[in-house]
């Protein structure tokens, strides 16, 4: 397989000796994987500019290993992420918070992957106050597992219990991690963030002294298989970003599968955005089933999948998926649910089955860093950032600018009450 430049040997061995987190370190002593801090991953994408990480949800193994190697090919950063409702205590993957660090470690010592990687704990989501508590437990042990970086997403609720909620949580967050926040619940072009709201959250953050890497936005994007043709309001995230600069938070864009890649393309070039979540693409990918070019399912005139012949998986164990998701009146996107029934069925397919598997993931995923994300020969900026900082930690990327005194509790209730926002219609907007 053709390569782009590897990374100097001396430069990758360095890295490896004083990049990887104590948690990691810890994990794996003896590994040649050079898992990263999601911190490394965000500034690797800026200083190329105009870059994107893709962050594929490693819904499967298949998924994880076509990224990886797709990442290698690419010579790029890559961000490794699970959601809380793909892979948190209420799963429908078999991969996890809690096993998803294994896997990829064990990956990219099996493949040779000399790239840095992130592992991203995504939307580990707090829809009510008595969530609090509960996460306070969980999240320290996602960490011992290995993860080297979060998205806490309390957009379900008002903003200022948002806000408060991420007060709460940081605690709970190593101070190396990588951290994503969220404004606005992703549901299309219904309850689309607000400049107002986004100031004010990543305001209230910076006065207590957090600083995150991300923010991801309501902007039109949708999480599943997107028909609407909406998609992404890049100008709206543009104006998001630009309202945010004294900040230096980075863009998370969610929902990419219903996009095409020109407006991909235009979020790269026009936000600052450097993470992007790829998830049911993928998924639908390595089953085998036929995709236009920028990876949303296309349906028969039934509105059935159309499963490639001789792609994916065999034809046999397909016709059981299918059989299945009717048994369980599952269509559409609920057809993510096969994942964890199915998972050691598909592992148990002949090799050759589950190399092209993996080898079509690959395929779509080289292209859309190469093409798309302009994701191309970052992992030698991410080492070099490694290397002149000297630790795993490059430190926060802004500085306070907020008074912590104007940020207390009730002013926080007070500032929230005279935002002016449509958070959108009530549902499970989850993915």
């Amino acid at each position: 397989m053709a390569t782009s430049d590897p990374l100097d040997s001396q430069a990758f061995r360095k890295a490896l000796k004083i990049g990887r987190p104590p948690n990691i370190v810890k994990l794996f002593p003896d590994s040649k994987a050079l898992i990263v801090s999601g911190k490394y991953i965000d500034l690797a994408m800026q200083t190329k500019g105009s870059a994107i990480a893709m962050a594929a949800n490693g819904r499967s193994h298949f998924v994880i290993r076509g990224a990886l190697l797709a990442a290698q090919q690419a010579n790029a950063c890559l961000i490794i992420e699970i959601a809380r409702s793909e892979g948190g205590a209420s799963a429908y993957c078999a991969v996890n918070y809690w096993n998803i660090a294994r896997q990829v470690n064990a990956a990219c010592n099996e493949l040779g992957i000399t790239v840095p990687v992130a592992i991203h704990a995504d939307h580990y989501g707090i829809k009510k106050e008595a969530d609090i508590e509960p996460a306070r437990m969980e999240i320290p042990t996602i960490f011992e597992a290995g993860m080297t970086s979060i998205a806490i997403d309390a957009s379900h609720m008002p903003d200022d219990l948002n806000l408060l909620t991420n007060l709460a949580l940081n605690p709970c967050v190593p101070a190396w991690a990588g951290l994503e926040t969220e404004v606005g619940e992703i549901k299309g072009e219904q309850g689309l963030s607000t400049a107002d709201e986004a100031l004010f959250l990543i305001q209230g953050l910076n006065a207590h002294g957090i600083f995150p890497n991300w923010i991801a936005l309501n902007n039109g994007s949708t999480h599943g298989i997107e028909a609407s043709g909406q998609g992404i309001q890049v100008e709206l995230t543009r104006e998001i970003h630009e309202t945010l600069t004294p900040y230096k938070v980075s863009g998370a864009q969610h929902g990419t599968s219903g996009n095409s890649s020109d407006r991909l393309r235009a979020i790269a070039s026009r936000t600052r955005t450097t993470k992007a979540n790829v998830a049911t693409a993928l998924q639908m990918i390595s089953w085998g089933l036929e995709v236009n070019d920028y990876g949303n399912a296309i349906l028969d005139a039934e509105g059935n999948f159309i499963k490639v012949v001789n792609e994916g998986v065999l034809e046999t164990v397909w016709e059981r998926m299918v059989a299945h998701a009717a048994a369980q009146g599952w269509k559409g996107g609920n057809y993510k649910k096969l994942n964890l029934p199915f998972e050691n069925v598909l592992l148990g397919q002949p090799r050759e089955i589950r190399d092209r598997m993996v080898d079509r993931v690959r395929a779509f995923a080289y292209d859309m860093l190469v093409n798309v994300f302009n994701a191309r020969d970052t992992a030698p900026l991410c080492v070099d950032a490694i290397i002149a900082a000297g630790t795993c930690d490059p430190g926060p990327k802004a500085e306070r600018i907020e008074a912590p005194e104007d940020w207390d509790e009730p002013a926080i209730r007070e500032r929230a009450a005279a935002i002016v926002s449509d958070k959108g219609p009530e549902g499970d907007f989850d993915d």
